[in-house]
């Protein structure tokens, strides 16, 4: 495909897509990007060009006939919902279009009785959570930037968190999903009943591609009732300690919804005492929380580790607080890795690093590095123990510098035929999957 060229118009975009739009402010020139948005999307393309301007459509129908024009055109387009994750993943190549989902954010349907829920893409995270409260019900996924993160975006990066230990990954919650495909016609896969069984299974395929191989508009979700009662249990001390405490939990009949090993700097900076970390969330009904509750804490104080309950105001805050730790970093220069390894390796990994955390079921984590060096030491380590270790945000110059996937398997020639087949032209999100797809 050939890329556009730097001279080409700045009003190109602009003209073209009001046509199919036409509403004021729904298009955004580049010199009139505010700042800060501009730099978040600096972040996820190659130096060079900038992007002609953002489109902001207002429904799925829009959206395609946005796509069919990028793809007459084969102009190059980066998809983003409110751009909380723009700096994850690989950089996109050539981009000559930004469009947004932020607006396509409606609610579609939330069946209360079948707990599932249909919503738009651009809808945030944080207000489908609200909504949902209303009918005692949740989406049991704990993303990054929970507040400004949009469903689509969540989906599109695979971004679960540590609710995965009770309920499984965004693949697991997902019941349907409505796309754009490359060429702007819109294609289903999935329904809106929990049953449904009927298609190939493309919402796996959707799910964590990064917007490489369809531009992500309509979701359905499985649905959970809110618990009556939530206790946190902490224990710290020893590596040693903390990871016979880890195997105990694992192999016992207790039920967390979220359980994760903490690294000794991470432990320490929420003020839960010293060493390494073990933070295990109990939820159900209030005679079930306290009795796991505190046969976790009788765990660690056989292991001579240090041990508190946390309850009510004082729980919410320190998930909270430790949400904000962890994915917040304290320099430009700070690496955020995901890492996946077995769950047994992964005390000797948050030995070996600053600021860590890794659930201890799946072996899923993040980590903060310092510096390109540290980052190949620890996917080093991580491969030793058959694992991997992805760089989701970094600066520019490390992404451009090392491989961002550190992908050794043998699938890559596969991805590359899927990637074909969806979006010949290579137009959307060029460059941000593994191996440069």
């Amino acid at each position: 495909m050939k890329a556009m060229s730097n001279d080409r118009p700045q009003g190109v975009c602009a003209t073209d897509f009001a046509s199919i739009i036409g509403e004021e402010n729904a298009i955004c020139l580049w010199e009139n990007i505010e700042i800060g948005q501009q730099n978040r999307i600096q972040q996820a393309i190659t130096s060079g060009k900038s992007p002609s301007c953002i489109v902001y459509p207002r429904t799925q129908q829009q959206l395609a006939a946005v796509i069919a024009k990028a793809h007459s055109h084969n102009w190059r387009v980066l998809p983003c919902g409110s751009g909380s994750k723009l700096n994850w993943g690989g950089l996109a190549k050539g981009v000559d279009v930004v469009v947004s989902t932020e607006r396509i954010n409606q609610l579609i349907e939330h069946a209360v009785g079948d707990l599932t829920v249909t919503v738009a893409a651009g809808m945030k995270f944080s207000d489908l959570q609200a909504l949902l409260a209303k009918s005692r019900q949740f989406l049991a996924l704990d993303p990054t930037a929970a507040e400004s993160a949009t469903i689509g975006g969540i989906v599109a990066t695979g971004d679960t968190g540590s609710l995965r230990q009770r309920y499984g990954s965004v693949r697991d919650q997902l019941l349907g999903v409505t796309f754009v495909r490359a060429d702007g016609e819109i294609a289903k896969a999935g329904g809106r009943v929990v049953k449904n069984v009927a298609g190939y299974d493309l919402m796996k395929l959707l799910t964590g591609s990064y917007g490489t191989l369809g531009f992500i508009s309509q979701l359905t979700f499985r649905l959970y009732p809110l618990s009556e009662a939530s206790g946190t249990v902490v224990l710290t001390g020893s590596a040693e300690a903390v990871s016979q405490a880890a195997d105990i939990l694992r192999g016992s009949a207790l039920t967390p919804v979220q359980a994760d090993l903490l690294s000794t700097k991470l432990v320490s900076s929420l003020g839960l005492g010293d060493g390494l970390g073990l933070i295990a969330r109990f939820q159900s009904i209030s005679e079930s929380v306290k009795e796991q509750s505190n046969r976790v804490l009788e765990v660690g104080q056989k292991l001579g580790l240090d041990g508190a309950i946390f309850a009510d105001d004082d729980e919410a805050n320190l998930w909270q607080r430790l949400q904000k730790r962890i994915h917040t970093t304290a320099t430009e220069s700070v690496i955020t890795c995901k890492i996946g390894v077995l769950p047994t390796a992964a005390v000797e990994i948050l030995t070996q690093v600053e600021l860590g955390l890794i659930h201890i079921s799946s072996g899923l984590g993040l980590l903060q590095l310092e510096g390109k060096n540290q980052v190949l030491k620890v996917r080093n380590r991580t491969q030793v123990n058959r694992g991997f270790l992805t760089i989701l945000s970094a600066p520019i110059a490390v992404k451009e510098q090392i491989d961002v996937w550190g992908y050794t398997g043998n699938a890559l020639p596969l991805m590359r035929r899927i990637k074909e087949q969806f979006d010949s032209k290579n137009i959307l999100s060029p460059g941000r999957f593994v191996g440069g797809i």
